[in-house]
Formats: C-alpha cells, structure tokens, sequence
C-alpha cells in the first residue's frame, strides 16, 4: 500500500463492491463515486458523500438537493448544511420558496452574569448557529441550534423560594435539538392560524398571550403541516436544559435578576436585587439579553407551555430529555418561566406549575422545537 495521499488506496477498488469504503477513503470517478456512496448501507459514508457533492457544479447540486428525500435524517441534515453554500442558486430559492430547504446563518450575541446585587459583573461574546423558517409574508420564526449535554435538573433545597415539586433534582442527558429564539409571537401565530388569540397586549412582536395548551399543539401541528417540518412543545427537560444553558444557579444571569434583564413582578425581588419598574404588561420579544445559548424571554415575559403531563415531583422522570407523557395528571401540563405578572422567584430556571390544558390567561405563551432528524 502506497503512502502517497494522491495514489489510489486498497479500498478506493471496492466502489462497487459488497462494503462501502470507509468516510474519509479517496473517490475516484467524481461525482459518478459520489452517488455510488450515497446508495450504500452506512449511514456515515452517506453524510460525507453529501459533503462531497457540492465539490462537482451543478451536478453536485442536483445530488445534494435529492438527498433532502433521503430516508436518513442525518443525510437530510448535512443536505441541509451543504446547500447553504447555495443560496443564491435559483434552484435553491425555489426550495427556500416551497417549504424544502430551511436558511442557517450565525449570530454573534453578548452574555451577562450579575451578583447578588443585581449588578453586571461579566459580559462574554457567543455564537449561535440561527435556523430560519419562512411563514409566508415576510414573517420568519428564527430557531437556535442547541448542544447536546448533560445537566442536573431540578433545584437544590438550598434555593431559596424553592418548591418540592422542583425535585429531587435527577441528572438529564439531553441530545441535540432545535429551540425557539423567542416566544411565538403574535404575528407569527396568526401567520399561521390566520388569527391572533391575544386579548390585552397587542402588538406583532409581542409574544402571543391567552393561549391554551390545547392551542399550542395544534400551532404546532399546522406549523409542521405549513413546512413539512415536525415542530412540537419542548420536553420540561428540553426547557430547563436550554434555560439553563450551563448555569446553576436560579437564573441564567446569576443569583438574581433585575427589570434590565428581564420583564416580570418587581414588587417582589429576588435576593438583593432593586425592585426596578413594574410593567405590568409584555414586552416585545428580544427586548433583553439572552443566554449563553442565544435563547430570549426565558425569564418572565410569558409562561411558556410544556409538552410533559404534569406530576408532583421528579420521582420516576425520563432521564433522556424525552417528554414524560405517561402517569401523572393527564388533564394537566406545565408552564415554565414565569411571566411579568409573577415575582422574579417565580421565574427562577427551576421554577414549574401546572395549569389544565384547556385554559388560558393573559401570562400563557410557548415556545416550539423543531425536530428535523426524526
């Protein structure tokens, strides 16, 4: 065997063979060994011979652009990837246009931690991976990329203001998924479900209030009628993870917050922090700094609903970030977040109530994950 990266190798024969070659193996022929790899069994061979396809012009396009059909989500996903480079092509946009393809962009964004007192004591630079869905009209839902990882779910009894119901606090194992950058808001709801719920704070970038469980999930299914794309609520473990997003402490700021940070009850603080002003009423989405993750309004503005079936505690919970759908009080499910009616120790990271399914009031909101490898 040569050692000559440019020579043929042992297994660059074997194309048409029984076994695929293995991911990183030379290909001859161009873009004939491209769709030679994309028919065979593994899964890894088919991600990279995507890759590669955007190597040979047009005809590269064209391969990259079929496997968006592929029956594996992970093929589909590194077409995805693979097309952005594209997106000016007009075959592209036709897709873009049409539903097929979703846009991906980066976006730099700034983090800050506070102290007790509330004040500013660190600001960080992040970058976040942006998912953008297109509802027609101008009006587009932007989803954040959020890492897989592990986290520990729940609060310790050490929290102040903290309910048994946030425990025992269990470790989560949570894979890879796609969140909301903000809450629904009112205008992308009515892009979709030709009305607008929201009963005392108008407004297009307001978040949607007044909105049941039962309406959530049903905006979720004709969202995932509208794309072609399988949207949901989030799982509770899906929440507090990209709530979280690393911290452990009762807010993603810090040991507090303040009404610079977030919009919520500020006649009732949290620790050391200042009252600030009460505004009795939402506030645009995006309106305060996010968390390491990209994700916005995770403290207060809105209660977001939650996929889960509500139960008392922990006991017995999914460890895989799964939603836990079974037992517990089916008529019930979770918000989480708080909202600006509740106090800022309602809105701790940690913090879950139950409502039924059925009803709403002016604080209801959600947020939607999109699952596109299943």
């Amino acid at each position: 065997m040569t050692d000559n990266q440019n020579q043929p190798r042992e297994y660059d024969a074997v194309l048409g063979g029984k076994n695929p070659p293995p991911v990183n193996a030379a290909v001859l022929g161009g873009i004939e060994s491209v769709k030679m790899r994309l028919s065979a069994t593994d899964e890894l061979v088919r991600v990279a011979a995507v890759r590669d396809a955007m190597k040979y012009g047009e005809a590269g396009l064209d391969v990259a652009i079929a496997s968006l059909e592929d029956e594996s989500a992970q093929v589909r996903l590194a077409a995805i990837y693979s097309l952005q480079e594209k997106l000016s092509h007009p075959k592209v946009k036709a897709l873009l246009a049409n539903n097929k393809l979703i846009k991906i962009y980066p976006e730099e964004f700034e983090t800050v931690t506070v102290n007790n007192l509330g004040e500013i004591i660190k600001r960080e630079p992040h970058q976040a991976e942006i998912l953008v869905e297109n509802l027609g009209r101008g009006v587009e839902l932007e989803i954040v990329s959020i890492p897989g990882g592990s986290f520990l779910m729940g609060s310790p009894e050490s929290e102040k203001e903290r309910y048994n119901r946030e425990g025992p606090q269990h470790r989560v194992n949570v894979p890879p998924f796609f969140l909301g950058k903000y809450p629904i808001t009112q205008q992308q709801y009515e892009a979709v479900m030709g009305n607008n719920p929201s009963g005392f704070f108008k407004g297009a970038n307001r978040p949607v209030e007044t909105v049941a469980w039962n309406q959530a999930t049903e905006f979720c299914r004709q969202l995932s009628e509208k794309t072609g794309r399988q949207y949901r609520l989030p799982s509770e473990a899906q929440w507090e993870y990209a709530c979280r997003a690393g911290t452990t402490t009762p807010f993603y700021f810090g040991p507090t917050i303040t009404t610079n940070l977030a919009n919520y009850h500020s006649h009732y603080t949290y620790g050391f922090a200042p009252e600030g002003v009460y505004r009795e009423e939402t506030t645009d989405v995006g309106s305060f700094p996010p968390n390491a993750f990209g994700l916005y309004d995770m403290h207060g503005n809105v209660g977001e609903w939650c996929q889960d079936v509500w139960h008392d505690n922990y006991t017995g919970a999914p460890t895989d970030g799964s939603a836990w759908e079974y037992g517990g009080r089916g008529s019930r499910r979770m918000l989480r977040g708080g909202s600006w009616r509740l106090s800022a120790g309602l809105c701790r990271s940690a913090y879950r109530i139950k409502f039924v399914a059925d009803n709403w009031y002016e604080f209801y909101g959600f947020r939607v994950v999109l699952l596109p490898w299943l």
